[in-house]
């Protein structure tokens, strides 16, 4: 056990820097506290409604969320005059489903909101979504994940401005695809957290590699709760099934005491790990600290090293004066949220019913930060999707956004079309959907 102690000492050291950064910001906004940005309600035009958790394990997530938000009111303000004045509240989920459904109703009914938006947790963002569906206001999901928001739980007022849990395993899949072709890896197992987002995940690979005609053999599939403090028993269970890839759903927290954990065996001497929606989110990145674990494949919904553009460059830049650090993807997540909702605004009007408004988001086209050159995000109109590129890469040494020493690298960068479901496939998934909820009593 020593020597893979001490090749990966990088995770002992790296928890020492990471876990106090994360104490501080889960401390340094109250148990729900209430920000307000943009406009005052006697100046605003709409109110938009926004919910992350500020507070706990997930806590980053909310912070960055609303220093993209800034961004995102600042870069609207300097446009023209046709720019909409938002007034945006944000409010802490906690991470419960019940909490934020009385956040949102209570944003509905105190504040007059016009939009909801964010969310982390794809639990949370189902509970909120419904919401909006029966009070018939738009919910803009700029965080979660899972693909049975847009797919099998799809309704009209549900859009997502972030990488689904569909596009990053279709992405993951090629990706596996070329790597088989190159390696000959067969054997394959697989652990997420135990609830929507990891399971959704899990069919999202499967579906992917039955559409690309990768053939593998499943040696486990593996569930830990979320928030899970100890990971011994699943990478002991792991080490045993033997598989050549193991591809996983754990998130942030997580994802990284995953590593750590899994550091103190010989699991990446053995198997090769593969994180395709959230390895290389920058707050892995300075967990990894100086030695990463060999091997490591990881792709996010953001990237502030791909695409290396000048919008990109300038929202980091933009983000790193603002806030004395670099932005995990949530930050560009709330920061299109915020674009998209203006952009439909300015379509449609501020006077405009939430019908007019829907009308105004389907098909919208964004520019946004994770675009590389000559790409521009939409939103699908069949599935309120938001349709991007995605770049899956390795763990390589790059300094350049300290304190980080790693970024992710050797970039293989997908076509959106190729990362979207098929129509027949949307089609299947929701009538499925709709003969279950048929055969209940």
């Amino acid at each position: 056990m020593n020597q893979p102690c001490a090749r990966f000492d990088f995770l002992f050291a790296a928890c020492r820097r990471v876990l106090p950064v994360l104490a501080a910001l889960a401390l340094s906004v109250p148990a729900a506290a209430r920000v307000e940005i943009g406009s005052g309600a006697a100046e605003a035009e709409v109110t938009v409604g926004c919910m992350f958790p500020m507070t706990g394990r997930a806590a980053i997530y909310g912070r960055d969320s609303i220093a993209g938000i800034r961004l995102a009111l600042a870069d609207l303000a300097a446009q023209d005059a046709s720019t909409p004045r938002l007034r945006v509240l944000v409010d802490d989920t906690r991470s419960k489903a019940s909490y934020a459904v009385r956040i949102a109703e209570d944003f509905i009914a105190r504040d007059q909101a016009r939009f909801l938006c964010g969310m982390v947790s794809s639990g949370v963002a189902h509970a909120v979504s419904q919401v909006a569906l029966e009070r018939k206001v738009i919910l803009v999901g700029t965080d979660h994940a899972s693909s049975r928001l847009t797919i099998e739980a799809f309704h009209k007022y549900y859009f997502r401005v972030s990488n689904d849990s569909y596009i990053s395993m279709a992405a993951g899949a090629h990706y596996l695809a070329e790597l088989q072709q190159r390696t000959g890896w067969k054997r394959l197992a697989f652990i997420g957290p135990d609830y929507d987002y990891g399971h959704v995940s899990w069919n999202d690979l499967k579906s992917n590699f039955e559409r690309l005609g990768v053939r593998f053999e499943l040696v486990g599939t593996f569930w830990p709760k979320l928030y899970e403090p100890d990971y011994s028993a699943y990478i002991d269970a792991l080490m045993q099934a033997g598989p050549d890839i193991v591809v996983t759903a754990l998130w942030g927290g997580d994802f990284i005491a995953f590593l750590k954990q899994a550091a103190t065996t010989d699991f990446f001497r053995k198997i090769r790990l593969a994180n395709f929606d959230t390895g290389a989110n920058y707050e892995v990145m300075v967990a990894l600290g100086e030695r990463p674990p060999p091997g490591l494949i990881v792709s996010a919904r953001h990237h502030n090293n791909w695409p290396d553009t000048e919008r990109n460059r300038r929202f980091v830049e933009a983000f790193h004066r603002a806030e004395g650090r670099y932005p995990t993807y949530a930050a560009q997540g709330a920061y299109s949220g915020i674009l998209a909702i203006a952009a439909a605004i300015r379509k449609a009007g501020s006077g405009a019913d939430s019908d007019a408004l829907v009308a105004a988001m389907e098909g919208l086209r964004l520019e946004l930060p994770e675009d590389p050159e000559g790409f521009t995000s939409w939103i699908d109109p069949d599935t309120h999707q938001i349709v991007q590129m995605q770049a899956v890469g390795e763990v390589v040494p790059d300094a350049s956004f300290p304190p980080a020493r790693v970024m992710a690298g050797k970039w293989r960068v997908y076509r959106a079309e190729d990362l979207m479901p098929a129509p027949a496939l949307v089609r299947e998934r929701r009538a499925q959907a709709r003969g279950t909820a048929a055969s209940l009593p």
